[in-house]
């Protein structure tokens, strides 16, 4: 089986989660779109929270009837992608860079559920670099802060400005996103902790204790993990 196949069986197990007259936040990404797909085929009378301009335009494509979240308030269920899946349902996210949009959609969700292939899970955080995303004014003085935030974190990382065809990365929001190649975030809590602290950070890929489940597709099949 591979990664699509996989991303295809636990995109559509989650789909079938989904129950009439709810409100439902759209993930971002490769794995999100089976998801998506699989949402809209099921005919549902439901009502959707896009996390991301192109999750939105796709949704539109399939005729799911959508929403923003100022209109919705609460989501009944969102079903999102991860770059990284560690210890607890821990999770690193953006690295389609709509974290921002995605954080506030978990948050405002009663039951989150994060879908991926089975590369994704990891015994320890920080294999996928932590996008980082930072309003464009004074970018590269924020750069140094949250250097200095996560050494004091116990992370050393020289965040990598994102680009996209030669020109720096600017997401839904208007801002850029650093990554930073981590290697192991022994402490996620305290690098969240240090980089919302620093101005010009407007938040970060970090998902703690926000993920309910997780649905993984393996070449043995769909596993599920609960926090």
């Amino acid at each position: 089986m591979s990664a699509d196949d996989e991303k295809r069986l636990c995109g559509e197990a989650a789909a079938e989660l989904a129950q009439p007259g709810t409100v439902v936040g759209l993930g971002t990404g490769s794995t999100a779109v089976w998801f998506v797909r699989a949402l809209a085929a099921r005919r549902l009378p439901i009502v959707c929270v896009p996390t991301s301009e192109a999750t939105a335009a796709l949704a539109r494509e399939l005729g799911l009837a959508l929403t923003n979240l100022d209109e919705a308030g609460a989501i009944d269920l969102t079903v999102d992608g991860a770059d990284e899946i560690g210890p607890g349902l821990a999770l690193i996210k953006g690295g389609g860079g709509a974290l921002l949009r995605e954080k506030l959609v978990w948050e405002a969700s009663r039951r989150c559920v994060v879908i991926a292939d089975a590369a994704k899970r990891s015994p320890m955080l920080g294999r996928y670099p932590l996008p980082i995303e930072v309003v464009r004014f004074g970018h590269t003085t924020t750069l140094r802060r949250i250097v200095d935030g996560l050494a004091d974190a116990g992370v050393a990382a020289e965040p990598v400005l994102r680009l996209k065809d030669g020109a720096p990365f600017v997401t839904d929001g208007g801002n850029y996103i650093y990554d930073a190649a981590c290697a192991a975030i022994l402490d996620p809590s305290g690098v969240e902790a240090a980089l919302k602290s620093i101005t010009g950070v407007v938040d970060h890929g970090l998902f703690l204790g926000l993920a309910d489940e997780a649905m993984i597709g393996t070449p043995d099949g769909l596993v599920t993990l609960r926090r």
